[in-house]
C-alpha cells in the first residue's frame, strides 16, 4: 500500500536556495525550529511536507529549495499525507486534523479526537482518511467535506498506526495494547485481531500480500495477512521502531528506530540490503520515499529533514546533530540553565528574532504582558490576559504547572517543584533573556 505523510499551512515563501547539498544525492531541508516529526513527497517527485514540534508544516519545492510554512496547528505536528487535487492533511499534539489547501494555504481544522493525533492513512481512491489517535479510536474521515464519519473504538490503548489494504476495503490498526486489528470499512466493524504482539505496536505498511508491524521492543515482522504466519524477521534488537516506508512499486520497505538507524529490507526476498546509522544523535522518527524510490526523506531530533540517497552500500553522511544544549552533561551547565534546557529550550529561543519554535521567544521576558509578542498566535487563554511576567509570576508557573496556572494554554504540563530551582532559573533568564 502507499503510504503518504504530509505539511501544514501559513503562506509565507521563503526562497532556500537549492536544497543544501552535503554530498552526492544528499541534501537538507533547513529552517525548521524543532525536531522533524513527519515527512511526506508528493506522487509526482516535485515536493515534500515535513511536520514539526515547532508546530508547523514546511512546503518544499524539491526542484529550487523554495519553502512555505504553513502554520494553522497549535501544538506540535506528528503526521501529514498528500490528498489528491493540490491538498494536504495533517494530525498533531493538539487533538486535531486538518485539511490543507496546498496553493492557498488555507486550513480547516477537523475535530473530533480527545488526545493526539499520532498518524494519518488514505485510501487508494483519495475518498477517506484514517486517522489513529491516542483517546483509543481510530477516526474516519471524508476527505472531501471533512466530516467525520465514524470513531472505530476497540483498542484497549492509544492508537499508533493505520494502514489501509485491498483497495481501501480493509483497514489495519497498531496499537500500544500490543496488537493489530482488522476492520472492515463498509461496516465500521471490526473483523478480528491479527495478533497479540506482548510489547507495543507502534507502525505499520501493507503491502501485496504482506503486512509489516514494528513494535515498541524492537520487533519488526512481516506476516501473511492472509494466514498469519510469519514472512520474515527483521529484529535486530534496536527499539522501538518510530518510522516504516515503503517504495512506491512495492518492492522496498525502509525501517526507523529509536537507536539513529534506517534499515532497508527487499520484499521480494525479504533480505536486509541496507542498514545504516543514519543520525548521529537520537531517533529517526520519519521516513518517506522519493517518487523514484531512489532516496528516502527522513526526519529525527534535528530542525532539518534529509534526502538521503538509498545506494549500494547506503552513501551519505549522517545527519549532523542540531546543537541540542539540553543534551549537554549536567556537569557543564549551571543549575538554572539545566533547568531551561530540560523544561524550556525545545519550545522557546531566546534570541530577538525569535526564530520558529512551537512557543514564544523568551528574549525580554520580564516585564512582559503574556500573550503580547507580535507575530505569535496564542491560546484564547493567554490572548489578552492579565498576566504580567516577572520574578514572581514565572515562579508560580512552574510552582502549579502551566496546566493550573493558565488552564487552556498551549504549554506542556510540567512542574519544577523544588523552589531553589525556579530560584535558579529565573536568574538565569534574567541573564540570558
Amino acid at each position: 500500500m502507499r503510504r503518504f505523510t504530509a505539511t501544514l499551512a501559513g503562506l509565507a515563501i521563503v526562497l532556500a536556495g537549492p536544497l543544501h547539498a552535503e554530498g552526492e544525492g544528499f541534501e537538507a531541508l533547513r529552517g525548521h525550529g524543532g525536531p522533524v516529526m513527519g515527512t511526506a513527497v508528493s506522487a509526482d517527485g516535485t515536493q515534500a511536507l515535513t511536520a514539526s514540534f515547532d508546530n508547523s508544516l514546511g512546503l518544499w519545492d524539491l526542484a529550487t529549495g523554495e519553502v512555505r510554512w504553513l502554520d494553522g496547528h497549535e501544538a506540535a505536528v506528528k503526521t501529514v499525507a498528500f490528498l489528491p487535487g493540490g491538498r494536504a492533511v495533517s494530525g498533531g499534539d493538539d487533538f486535531t486534523l486538518r485539511l490543507w489547501n496546498l496553493d492557498s494555504g488555507e486550513s480547516t481544522p477537523l475535530e473530533g479526537h480527545t488526545a493526539q493525533v499520532k498518524s494519518v492513512a488514505v485510501s487508494p481512491d483519495g475518498t477517506l482518511i484514517a486517522s489513529a489517535s491516542w483517546d483509543r479510536t481510530i477516526g474516519l474521515w471524508d476527505t472531501v467535506s471533512g466530516e467525520l464519519l465514524d470513531r472505530l473504538e476497540g483498542h484497549d490503548g492509544p492508537v499508533n498506526d493505520v494502514a489501509f489494504a485491498e483497495g481501501g476495503a480493509v483497514l489495519y490498526s497498531a496499537s500500544a495494547d500490543g496488537t493489530i486489528r482488522l476492520w472492515d470499512v463498509a461496516t465500521r466493524q471490526e473483523r478480528r485481531t491479527v495478533l497479540r504482539h506482548g510489547f507495543g505496536t507502534t507502525e505499520l505498511l501493507s503491502g501485496d500480500g504482506w503486512l509489516a508491524y514494528g513494535a515498541t521492543d524492537g520487533g519488526t515482522r512481516v506476516i501473511d495477512p492472509a494466514t498469519d504466519d510469519v514472512l520474515a524477521d527483521l529484529t535486530l534488537e534496536r527499539r522501538p521502531i518510530l518510522a516504516m516506508a515503503a517504495r512506491r512499486d512495492g518492492g522496498e520497505i525502509a525501517v526507523g528506530d529509536g537507536e539513529g538507524f534506517v534499515m532497508v529490507v527487499r520484499t521480494d526476498t525479504w533480505r536486509i540490503a541496507h542498514d545504516y546509522r543514519a543520525t548521529s544523535t537520537g531517533p529517526v522518527w520519519a521516513l518517506a520515499y522519493s517518487a523514484d524510490g531512489e532516496r528516502l526523506l527522513m526526519g529525527g531530533i534535528e530542525d532539518s529533514a534529509y534526502l538521503w540517497p538509498v545506494g549500494e552500500t547506503g552513501i551519505g553522511p549522517v545527519m549532523t546533530a542540531t546543537e541540542r544544549s539540553f543534551l549537554k552533561s549536567p556537569d557543564e551547565m549551571s543549575n538554572g540553565e539545566r533547568q531551561f534546557q530540560r523544561k524550556c529550550s525545545i519550545c522557546h529561543s531566546l534570541t530577538e528574532d525569535g526564530q520558529r519554535k512551537a512557543g514564544p521567544t523568551l528574549h525580554g521576558i520580564f516585564g512582559r504582558p503574556a500573550g503580547a509578542l507580535d507575530g505569535y498566535t496564542y491560546s484564547d487563554t493567554l490572548d489578552g490576559s492579565d498576566i504580567v511576567w516577572s520574578d514572581t509570576t514565572i515562579d508560580r508557573l512552574f510552582d502549579l504547572g502551566p496546566d493550573h496556572y493558565i488552564p487552556g494554554s498551549k504549554m506542556p504540563m510540567q512542574r519544577i517543584t523544588r523552589p531553589e530551582d525556579r530560584r535558579d532559573l529565573i536568574e538565569w533568564l534574567k541573564r540570558n533573556t
